[in-house]
């Protein structure tokens, strides 16, 4: 996408004015809807913004699933999704009837998903969480109560690991992106990279082989972080050098806030 004309960017902000909005844009859009957002974050942290705004309408620069939250946090706003097409394949791994399906199986089980998930499969949950608070959730229910845990399985797997929960059933879905991660490419860049500091989100599919990997130290360690928690250490880590395992949009959004410092994609081709 190239850079807005003056004239296209003039003529956005002055409808952005006349229709009282706020552009909201998630942590993995492209630079060229950066420069025209009011606020970047990850999906809870924009939902959260919807809902302070005096803004009547809001503009989710997101995901299907995104405007949905916001619309839920701001139902007396008029959320305005630019792209309908803009889905989220983690989202689509469960619907509505194959979670009631799941309740079926386990009547006495609490329902614990995860925010990217549809409106409708969020009707039929106990507790919504996400990626910076999944674990504490999950720690915060008793221990003889069984789970159903979902759609993220490599999350779900990160929580188990951590909750050490042998009730917890967890849902076979996954996003696209982060499913193509692999542990060689965390030796292939650590290796080219021995400086640098390791960050990987909890979604990524090498989160269990590389904590396995970390244990036997054949690998250095990392810090697993949702994408709020990767803005904040790269900024306030004395490091210099980054490994990046995440989506690749939010390197842009590093750049822009900490441009003294180098950051390394875990897989270029990683693009939602």
């Amino acid at each position: 996408m190239s850079q807005p004309s003056s004239i296209s960017l003039s003529n956005l902000l002055s409808l952005k004015r006349q229709r009282n909005a706020v552009i909201l844009a998630h942590n993995y859009q492209l630079p060229e809807i950066y420069d025209v957002a009011d606020f970047i974050g990850d999906s809870l942290e924009l939902s959260r913004q919807a809902a302070l705004t005096k803004a009547d309408t809001i503009v989710f620069c997101g995901v299907h699933f995104m405007a949905e939250t916001a619309k839920i946090l701001s139902p007396n706003k008029t959320v305005l999704l630019p792209d309908l097409a803009a889905g989220c394949s983690l989202a689509d791994s469960i619907t509505a009837d194959q979670l009631r399906q799941w309740k079926a199986e386990h009547p006495k089980a609490v329902v614990v998903m995860y925010v990217n998930t549809t409106a409708e499969v969020k009707a039929l949950t106990d507790y919504c969480c996400t990626s910076s608070n999944a674990v504490k959730i999950v720690q915060s229910i008793p221990a003889d109560q069984e789970i159903l845990f979902g759609p993220d399985m490599f999350l779900g797997a990160y929580v188990q690991r951590l909750t050490k929960r042998a009730n917890m059933h967890i849902w076979p879905g996954e996003c696209h992106v982060h499913a193509g991660f692999r542990a060689e490419h965390v030796q292939k860049l650590q290796q080219k990279h021995p400086n640098a500091e390791f960050i990987l989100h909890p979604e990524c599919g090498c989160v269990s082989q590389c904590l396995y990997m970390m244990d036997q130290k054949q690998i250095k360690q990392a810090k697993i972080l949702s994408t709020s928690g990767m803005i904040k250490e790269v900024a306030s880590s004395p490091a210099d050098e980054f490994i990046i395992g995440t989506e690749v949009g939010i390197i842009e959004r590093m750049k822009r806030e900490v441009p003294q410092k180098r950051y390394y994609p875990l897989k270029e081709t990683a693009v939602c």
